[in-house]
């Protein structure tokens, strides 16, 4: 059996959260644990993980802030794999050929990664399927919408997306990923939902202790 193929992971774990009061969304609990530390665990089998945030990480996690910060998503995900090739200097291995991007506010990342991961490693065994002509894979909605945060993508294609697109602050994850060759795999909005608000914090509370019981 082939070894796993390598990844990296870039978290994003920045922004107001202006619907959420100004909280700190990285560190709001859900079912006894941060909703960072819930997306660090869908990513534990990445080699390395950088966070984007102003947020405490566990040891052996990379933390870094885009400069300046508050500049948006591609500004993070710049930052972010600014910070995987600072942790590869003076060692023999660069960055993956493959990173991870999420979002920290994902409700239940665990299975919404599986299933991401699953469709991206059986892509790569598949001998019909031709991995060289796609920068990425990632989540889609119930109506097909790409969750540009719930993706894995050619670590090479996200640096030449970045170059084409200049300065990358203020800047959507549409338009840096719009030139992308991108599979979607399909996903329940249960996979792709986030905590954006209270009212999405008392529900996956609600659901999560329903689960247990």
């Amino acid at each position: 059996m082939s070894e796993p193929t390598p990844f990296d992971a870039v978290v994003l774990a920045g922004g107001a959260a202006e619907r959420l009061g100004g909280a700190s969304k990285p560190d709001v609990e859900l079912d006894g644990r941060r909703l960072l530390d819930r997306v660090l665990v869908s990513v534990s089998d990445a080699r390395e993980i950088a966070v984007v945030g102003d947020v405490a990480v566990p040891a052996g996690v990379h933390r870094t802030l885009e400069d300046p910060p508050l500049g948006g998503p591609v500004a993070g995900v710049a930052a972010g794999l600014d910070a995987l090739v600072e942790a590869g200097v003076g060692t023999d291995d660069g960055p993956a050929e493959w990173t991870v991007l999420l979002a920290c506010d994902l409700a239940d990342p665990l299975p919404a990664l599986g299933r991401l991961l699953a469709a991206w490693s059986f892509a790569h065994r598949s001998d019909d399927v031709d991995t060289d002509e796609h920068d990425g894979w990632c989540l889609a909605d119930a109506t097909g919408h790409p969750q540009w945060l719930l993706g894995i993508h050619r670590t090479a294609s996200l640096r030449r997306a970045l170059d084409r697109l200049g300065s990358p602050r203020d800047r959507s994850m549409r338009s840096l990923l719009e030139a992308s060759v991108l599979v979607t795999v399909p996903a329940s909005d249960d996979d792709v939902a986030d905590i954006d608000t209270w009212t999405d914090h008392a529900r996956w509370v609600e659901r999560l202790q329903e689960g247990s019981s």
